[in-house]
């Protein structure tokens, strides 16, 4: 009998050596962190163009979203929370809507309506899928798991982003917050010294 257990393991064994070696393929294939931010431009309601880089000296949680997707939905409600709630201290939430890769171009045409019944007290724009795909290092063969969540320090390194797959730890209102509790406490230039 006890033969047959350790039979029946090889198996489980076989199958989760082989999930650990995909998730490490994807996490290789990532780019590592800390790395500097590229540019970006956000395209907000009116249509005036906001470059992410004007953000500079606040720490910035960026989420690239579907507008018709709940996930993204939740997450943009937590990250208006944060705003409130962080806001005053330095946390600039910015939200990035881009089209589906199947989708027709829409131009973020239902972007204000999301804001308005969301009550969104933070700045939500549009890009284009090309441009989001440049930003966030993907390639037309990447998987895309939406909301992307970027969080940018003062300095403008992104210091935690979600990657290819999903990092539930992004989207979890606590973890978030334990995460920029420090990055918060940092000053925009942190090589150099205080005078006392």
């Amino acid at each position: 009998m006890e033969a047959n257990r350790v039979k029946d393991r090889k198996p489980i064994r076989a199958f989760l050596g082989l999930l650990l070696l995909g998730c490490s393929a994807l996490a290789a294939s990532s780019p590592s962190l800390p790395r500097l931010s590229p540019e970006l431009s956000i395209n907000d309601l009116s249509g005036k163009a906001t470059m992410l880089s004007s953000y500079k000296g606040k720490v910035v949680v960026l989420e690239f979203l579907f507008v018709k997707s709940q996930h993204c939905v939740r997450v943009a409600k937590l990250l208006n929370q944060l705003q409130q709630e962080l806001g005053p201290r330095g946390l600039q939430s910015v939200g990035i809507a881009f089209d589906a890769p199947n989708a027709t171009v829409t131009g973020g045409e239902y972007l204000n309506a999301m804001v308005q019944s969301l009550q969104l007290t933070y700045p939500v724009g549009y890009a284009q899928r090309a441009s989001v795909d440049a930003y966030l290092g993907r390639s037309a063969n990447d998987m895309l798991s939406i909301p992307q969540i970027v969080v940018i320090d003062r300095t403008g390194t992104i210091r935690a982003a979600t990657g290819g797959q999903t990092n539930p730890s992004l989207e979890d209102i606590n973890a978030l917050r334990i995460l920029l509790e420090p990055l918060l406490k940092e000053s925009a230039a942190p090589n150099s010294k205080s005078k006392t």
